[in-house]
């Protein structure tokens, strides 16, 4: 399998049993899984260390925005865990996200994938200008924060797949474009307001989705995943 394309299930649960008893459905599937702030505030690290004995990778959701000195440190800890890909706000400046990879890496220069997040998918283009007073277009916004990770060494970005096509454009084939905001072609978009269904993202160059809702609250789990699988892999 392309390690560098998944579909990447948001385990957006308030508990470990709740986690637990969802995958549970998988049998011995062991989907990727991202872990946000709502399950590893509720369970910490412990959370991390049982679903990765399990045999799932990992992409830790946390999204770290503070002055480079605390980002740093912060990242010397979370290095310890064993997850495959850790992120952060690409607002926080190319020297943040700098102080991030080198607390992130570790003595001998192994370290998760570390993707920055340009624009939430959540946002839009009026709350981006009227709420954040950002005056350019989102595309703008999105390439001058992907080209700010791509500088500092990051692996990637989190954007819409909508932007996935230009960033790879703009910062080459290899650096990552990891994709919230894919729904259904019938779903409900619920907040997002950038999407696009599986398909979609796979012909716009998306290199991982993230799927919460239209998987974890389908009444067939299992089944919804592997439809995104079918087709965006």
């Amino acid at each position: 399998m392309d390690k560098t394309r998944d579909v990447i299930v948001a385990c957006d649960f308030p508990s470990y049993d709740e986690t637990t008893a969802f995958l549970s459905r998988f049998g011995t599937e062991r989907p990727y899984l991202k872990i946000g702030m709502e399950l590893f505030y509720a369970e910490g690290p412990k959370i991390v260390q049982e679903l990765k004995s399990r045999g799932h990778r990992l992409f830790l959701d946390l999204k770290l925005h503070d002055i480079p000195t605390t980002v740093k440190r912060a990242m010397h800890v979370l290095s310890s865990l064993d997850v495959d890909m850790v992120n952060l706000h690409a607002a926080g400046t190319r020297a943040m996200m700098e102080a991030a990879l080198e607390g992130l890496t570790r003595p001998d220069g192994s370290r998760p994938l570390l993707i920055a997040v340009t624009q939430l998918t959540s946002t839009d283009p009026t709350s981006l200008r009227k709420e954040l007073l950002i005056e350019r277009p989102m595309e703008d916004v999105v390439l001058s924060y992907a080209r700010n990770a791509a500088n500092a060494g990051l692996d990637g970005v989190v954007c819409s797949p909508l932007e996935s096509g230009i960033v790879h454009e703009c910062c080459g084939p290899d650096f990552l474009t990891v994709t919230p905001g894919v729904r259904f072609s019938a779903g409900s978009a619920g907040d997002q307001k950038r999407v696009t269904t599986p398909a979609e993202a796979k012909a716009l160059g998306s290199n991982y989705i993230v799927v919460g809702r239209p998987i974890t609250r389908a009444d067939d789990p299992v089944g919804a995943w592997l439809r995104c699988r079918a087709d965006f892999l």
